[in-house]
């Protein structure tokens, strides 16, 4: 039987490990909790950019599914996952990617916000020939992009998609808001937020004789904290498959749930100080510090063992380039413990999306204990 954690041990620092039953377990929590709250569960996977990953996460392995960037688009269209929503605003310059890929076969839905990008949507599907399917994005909590609900240009947007040629699929929101939200009942408030402005935008397309087939809502908080989801279609979540300290600090999912770290090798030490310095900077873990404003900040991400089992109150408290340095949380009455050089430890992220873009593969620890360990490709671009 191979021994995962001496494997781990040949691989060369920095780099991304992959805890499959942790990500398995995370998973089927959150399918779980779709069938409960009867709507169709539509991952997103800006987070893994994985091919393999997408496998797991996806029903059935191809969807349906949320991407953040066409080059996601691509890669997940050409190896058969032929259903996704590309929930970012859509520009007039990218149509022709979202062309191509329907005419590959796959169905892309776009999100709009404004006239102009229902016009230029309508106007590229009418010269083409291929209805484009597109939802309007509704502004649940001032996050960032989207109609107010009842802003009168939503159904001006309706109209000008369903008259000229494209397909009005929907609508759709995402309670960014509800990532600074500590606790399941701040997360709820927000989950009703973004589920009733959705719900009212719906309502009002479909008294201006418009349809309005699938309504769309998801943030990770909100998926795992929304009451009901009543006249909700559909859910979609993300960085729940790995989870972070983000998440943990907020009260979503624990240290334990955390299914992805980076492995990295002590290369020195500032005794005085009380410092070990690794070789994980700021391009192996990023420069997000999400956990900088929750009661407890986490640095640039908390360290463990080889074993993935954290280490009480050991941080990465200075990230430069390729270099990170560990020390005792501040305040702690605990003391750095000895690592000789060449000493291996993980260290989990803040942010998990950011951590993973730097890396161009998993390392993945497989739940079949008989399995050596496997690494599944990730890619990047946009």
């Amino acid at each position: 039987m191979p021994d995962h954690t001496a494997q781990l041990a040949t691989l060369p620092t920095p780099c991304l490990v992959l805890d499959e039953a942790k990500m398995t377990r995370n998973i089927e929590r959150l399918a779980d909790r779709a069938r409960t709250l009867d709507v169709v569960l539509r991952p997103h996977l800006k987070t893994c950019k994985s091919v393999d990953v997408a496998r797991r996460v996806l029903d059935g392995g191809n969807g349906p599914a949320t991407v953040s960037t066409l080059a996601e688009a691509e890669v997940f269209a050409a190896a058969g996952i032929n259903d996704m929503i590309y929930a970012v605003g859509i520009s007039p310059g990218k149509l022709d990617r979202v062309l191509a890929l329907h005419r590959s076969g796959c169905n892309l839905v776009v999100v709009i916000d404004s006239l102009a990008q229902a016009e230029a949507v309508a106007q590229a599907s009418s010269e083409a020939g291929i209805a484009i399917p597109a939802m309007i994005e509704i502004d649940s909590d001032n996050h960032r992009s989207g109609l107010i609900c009842d802003d009168p240009e939503l159904i001006t947007i309706g109209r000008t998609l369903h008259e000229n040629g494209a397909q009005l699929r929907g609508v759709m929101a995402h309670a960014g808001e509800s990532y600074g939200a500590q606790g399941t009942k701040a997360q709820a408030v927000f989950a009703e937020m973004e589920r009733a402005a959705t719900v009212a935008a719906a309502h009002a397309l479909r008294a201006a004789g418009l349809p309005c087939p699938v309504v769309s809502v998801g943030s990770s908080p909100t998926a795992h904290a929304a009451a009901h989801l009543d006249e909700v279609t559909e859910l979609r979540a993300g960085v729940y498959v790995f989870f972070d300290l983000v998440m943990a600090g907020i009260g979503v999912c624990s240290l334990d749930d955390i299914a992805m770290s980076v492995l990295t090798t002590v290369i020195g030490h500032q005794t005085k100080r009380g410092w070990a310095v690794v070789d994980a900077g700021w391009m192996a873990m990023s420069r997000d510090t999400g956990t900088a404003s929750q009661p407890i900040d986490q640095g640039y991400g908390v360290v463990c063992d080889m074993h993935g089992n954290v280490l009480e109150d050991l941080i990465i408290i200075q990230a430069n380039q390729e270099h990170g340095v560990i020390a005792v949380r501040p305040g702690s009455d605990k003391t750095l413990p000895n690592f000789p050089i060449g000493t291996q430890l993980r260290i989990l992220p803040n942010h998990a999306c950011a951590t993973a873009a730097a890396h161009g593969s998993y390392h993945v620890v497989p739940v079949d204990k008989t399995t050596p360990l496997l690494e599944w490709p990730r890619f990047g671009g946009w």
